[in-house]
């Protein structure tokens, strides 16, 4: 686009400088940027001695990018956004905070930050051959902390509850594959 009409809001703007709905031949496709920024930020979260997992179903029907476990017993819930459109067509996230101590989201470093609410966290990554020659991301960085909102005692046992047996079960799978059938009927018992 080679100039933007003065009276253009600034989510308007930031569409029009979001990512190409058609990546260009050799850039990364939105699955790929997604998987890079998801695992860039689990990395930052193992180096922060934050366990973690992927995909976690919330009691609200919802489902966590990513929910960290603090060596504190807190909560994290990382929503990851592959760009400005992903972000501002996405009105869920508020509901994630019902179920962590601390929200945060994980960008790359071209998502425009003053899009993201300023009562968030922000870890951004470097996504791209540029990050790192030959490869396609580099670690990332928390730059902005999460304010806290802690969660009741109850809800705190019954994440924790889900976070270990959402664990358990994930290793029981990696272990043994044919187990898949057993837990999931052990889940329709419940």
């Amino acid at each position: 686009m080679d100039s933007l009409p003065a009276d253009l809001d600034p989510v308007s703007a930031a569409l029009a400088d979001a990512e190409p709905a058609v990546p260009a031949p050799g850039d990364l496709t939105l699955p790929e940027i997604q998987l890079a920024i998801r695992r860039a930020a689990a990395r930052l979260c193992g180096q922060l001695n934050w366990a973690v997992l992927h995909e976690v179903p919330l009691p609200n029907n919802r489902r966590a990018d990513i929910l960290a476990l603090r060596p504190d017993g807190g909560f994290c819930c990382i929503e990851v956004k592959s760009g400005a459109r992903d972000f501002l067509c996405d009105n869920k996230w508020p509901e994630y905070r019902d179920y962590c101590d601390a929200l945060l989201f994980a960008v790359d470093d071209s998502f425009p930050q003053a899009l993201l609410p300023p009562d968030v966290g922000l870890i951004v990554a470097c996504v791209g051959p540029h990050c790192r020659p030959g490869g396609v991301f580099a670690e990332a960085e928390l730059l902005r902390e999460p304010p806290a909102h802690p969660l009741s005692p109850a809800r705190r046992r019954q994440l924790t509850h889900r976070f270990a047996t959402l664990a358990a079960s994930r290793l029981a799978m990696l272990e043994d594959p044919a187990i898949t059938a057993s837990l999931r009927a052990a889940r329709r018992v419940e």
